[in-house]
């Protein structure tokens, strides 16, 4: 399974940016997609995640202003970032999450989101 993932730059604080992530390969039995994001010397934490039930979670710090959507049956999934603020500032990457049992997780190639105050 391969992870595209696009949509980062720079913004002003205030902005807005869409984030999108398409598989391709075998994604059957697909249980979410989601986004996280990392900063350096920080641990990777999630942003946000759409699960095949349309289960939809958010970190409490992006709840109100970053949307997800997509179709996890299509591998495929969006990430709408609205009022942005400096501290969003991070590499996003894209995750593929199958059962554990059945197969390991898959991570996109990351892209930079920056926001200036």
């Amino acid at each position: 399974v391969q992870l595209q993932a696009s949509g980062g730059g720079l913004v002003q604080a205030g902005g807005s940016l869409t984030l999108s992530c398409v598989t391709s390969g075998d994604i059957f039995a697909l249980n979410a997609l989601a986004w996280y994001r990392q900063t350096p010397g920080k641990q990777r934490e999630l942003v946000a995640s759409l699960r095949s039930g349309h289960t939809i979670t958010y970190a409490h710090a992006v709840k109100g202003r970053f949307t997800i959507s997509g179709d996890v049956a299509k591998g495929t999934v969006i990430l709408q970032m609205n009022s942005l603020k400096p501290e969003d500032t991070a590499v996003y990457y894209c995750n593929a999450e199958f059962p554990s049992h059945y197969r390991r997780g898959y991570w996109g190639q990351g892209t930079q989101v920056t926001v200036s105050s």
